[in-house]
């Protein structure tokens, strides 16, 4: 059970069928909220399901395309017909390309700026009105250390993917806060499968990277990263904004 209570509060988390996503479903369910978790797949998103309510959680899923405007829509539709309007939003679904700058296309940046900040915007620009209602809504974006990085090579277009999230995340900030609104940004970094894929990549970097982490050791999804969120969305931290 969490410390933190957000009974009667109704999160979106998209990509949260898997690792971060659902690691943040877990902490903000275990809080009390009612959550809504999008993916793209059926059976991920109902595996998910599975392991959010064998813990008590009232968790639900839609499966959606971030790209998609319409769907998007569909997406706060459903989730007020089914649990209430908006009081949560959590922008985790991403997509990006790990190479160097000259063997990156086009498309595979214009893919991942879909993905990430085009959607994390919609979404925001979606959800404000339900957040607004809700009278203390929160929203969630996730950002990455890997645009803090010491050496930035074939990271440069996954940082500016997030950078541009980063940015997104100020803007609401300052322009929302006075009217009750808190946006912040989170750089996570827990052992999620995409990290496991990561070490079993390049081991040697992700051995270097780990060790460079003041705690010595690799965040827990649920325990470390999904507690801390629902910190953020509580009215304990009612004073932290942006």
């Amino acid at each position: 059970m969490s410390a933190f209570d957000l009974s009667e509060r109704v999160a979106v988390v998209t990509g949260g069928n898997a690792g971060i996503g659902l690691g943040i479903a877990q902490g903000l369910g275990g809080a009390g909220a009612r959550v809504m978790i999008c993916g793209r797949r059926d059976a991920a998103n109902g595996a998910a399901i599975e392991i959010l309510r064998s813990a008590g959680c009232d968790a639900h899923s839609i499966a959606i395309d971030v790209t998609d405007k319409d769907q998007l829509r569909t997406l706060f539709a459903h989730t007020r017909e089914t649990l209430g309007p908006v009081d949560i939003l959590v922008n985790n679904a991403v997509t990006t390309s790990i190479n160097t700058l000259m063997d990156t296309t086009l498309e595979d940046f214009e893919k991942g700026l879909r993905v990430g900040p085009m959607a994390t915007l919609r979404l925001m620009q979606l959800a404000q009105p339900h957040l607004l209602e809700a009278g203390d809504g929160n929203i969630i974006n996730l950002a990455t250390a890997a645009a803090k990085r010491w050496d930035s090579s074939t990271y440069g277009v996954y940082a500016a993917e997030k950078e541009a999230i980063r940015a997104l995340s100020r803007g609401a900030a300052c322009e929302w806060g006075p009217m009750g609104l808190r946006t912040n940004c989170i750089l996570p970094l827990a052992k999620s499968p995409a990290l496991e894929m990561w070490e079993q990549w390049r081991p040697e970097e992700a051995a270097a990277f780990a060790e460079t982490v003041p705690m010595k050791r690799i965040g827990h999804c649920e325990d470390d990263i999904g507690e801390f969120v629902a910190m953020l969305c509580s009215p304990e931290s009612r004073y932290v904004n942006g």
